[in-house]
């Protein structure tokens, strides 16, 4: 049986916007998955509309983030963990090491994510909509154009989570203009650094920065003859993100400034529900399911991309390894559980992983063996040193913090 493959053809002729566009959906997708609903309802809760600071400073960092790391990919032709190990060798095999296994944990509270919405949707059980998820995710890689029908299935059910939160948005009546008040000045600055670095972590951290560069790199969109390719999906994926971030963090804080509760065990869904019923709480597992089936097939992806430059047997039996990656997230999912738990703790612990996979691609953009003649901006490098700066400051003042979430 041959294997079903990802490759460079995708990109000749009318397929170019599609892979682009495909490439913004699957990182913003990836970055608004299970995690990103559970982390934004748990901490809305807390923080009401103090927690827009952390939404505003997330979008800051990812355009920070993002920005170079797909250039850096793109204009080298390389993948992160190569270019890590140009830089300093040995660098990028511990890099593989921290996002593969930061994928690992992440994709198993996105499997778990799956199952809660299956629940939702259909009063099954949590485990059995877990596998049926599972097996769902493995199926787009067992199609022979794997890679079309990955972006295919980013683009279709981002654009439906998109509409079913704004709908929900509304319903709630959120307080909008303290929101943007209190994006730009919170109550307490201090208190919203591990809320910002769990945001962050699960947003941009870990292998979320690299999904959409890693997958235009697969696809053979690289070279000078592409920047503006790589900006516009750059800037397409950075939006879509925004958009949906904003919009999900609105739609809780209309329902935690009503003086409504949410549920411990599934906090996300009682935004759903308190906002527009019944119907809200179904809008909700669709959400909630799309989220996580996109995750699921962008963590699976982007983290064993990390793996096949260091194995010739990963490199050729690359989607092989992702569908066993799924299939083993789904049954340690099983067997051990917690979703809720593993989403924020992991977050905040791929947060503290960004400021050195991006500082890593900050060097390469000004090392002329990795870029050649690519000539990196000054204003986008200044933008990244500080985005890196700020995730390292976060994540250092989050450390003391971080301990309590599995409590």
């Amino acid at each position: 049986m041959a294997e079903p493959v990802i490759h460079k053809a995708e990109t000749q002729g009318k397929t170019n916007w599609s892979v682009l566009l495909g490439a913004a959906f699957i990182m913003a997708t990836s970055a608004v998955g299970p995690g990103f609903l559970t982390q934004t309802a748990v901490f809305t809760e807390k923080f009401a509309a103090n927690f827009a600071f952390a939404i505003l400073a997330s979008i800051v960092i990812d355009i920070g983030a993002q920005m170079n790391v797909w250039r850096v990919i793109t204009m080298s032709r390389m993948r992160g963990q190569d270019i890590a190990n140009k830089v300093l060798p040995g660098l990028g095999h511990l890099i593989a090491l921290l996002i593969v296994a930061g994928g690992l944990a992440f994709n198993i509270g996105n499997v778990g994510g799956a199952g809660m919405a299956v629940n939702v949707l259909f009063g099954i059980s949590v485990e059995t909509g877990a596998i049926i998820s599972g097996v769902i995710a493995i199926g787009i890689f067992a199609s022979k154009e794997a890679g079309l029908a990955m972006d295919r299935v980013a683009k279709i059910l981002g654009g439906l989570m998109i509409l079913l939160a704004t709908y929900v948005m509304f319903s709630s009546n959120p307080p909008v203009g303290e929101a943007i008040v209190k994006s730009i000045f919170p109550n307490d600055y201090a208190a919203l650094m591990l809320p910002t670095i769990t945001l962050v972590g699960g947003t941009v951290g870990g292998y979320i920065t690299f999904a959409g560069g890693h997958r235009l790199l697969d696809a053979g969109v690289t070279g000078h003859e592409n920047l503006p390719r790589v900006n516009r999906a750059a800037v397409t994926g950075i939006l879509i993100t925004g958009v949906m971030r904003v919009v999900i963090f609105l739609a809780a804080l209309g329902v935690v400034t009503a003086g409504l509760k949410l549920d411990p065990a599934n906090p996300p869904a009682s935004v759903f529900r308190h906002a527009a019923g019944n119907l809200g709480y179904k809008f909700f597992g669709l959400v909630l399911w799309a989220a996580a089936i996109t995750s699921i097939v962008g963590a699976a992806y982007t983290s064993v991309s990390f793996l096949r430059s260091m194995s010739a047997a990963v490199e050729r039996y690359n989607t092989y390894v992702i569908m066993l990656f799924i299939a083993f997230s789904t049954i340690v999912f099983v067997v051990f559980g917690r979703p809720v738990q593993t989403l924020v703790l992991v977050g905040a612990l791929n947060g503290l992983i960004l400021p050195l996979t991006l500082g890593v691609m900050l060097v390469a953009a000004k090392s002329r063996k990795i870029v050649g003649d690519y000539a990196h901006p000054m204003w986008l490098q200044i933008f990244g040193i500080l985005a890196a700066a700020t995730a390292a400051w976060a994540g250092w003042i989050s450390l003391q913090g971080i301990a309590n979430l599995w409590k």
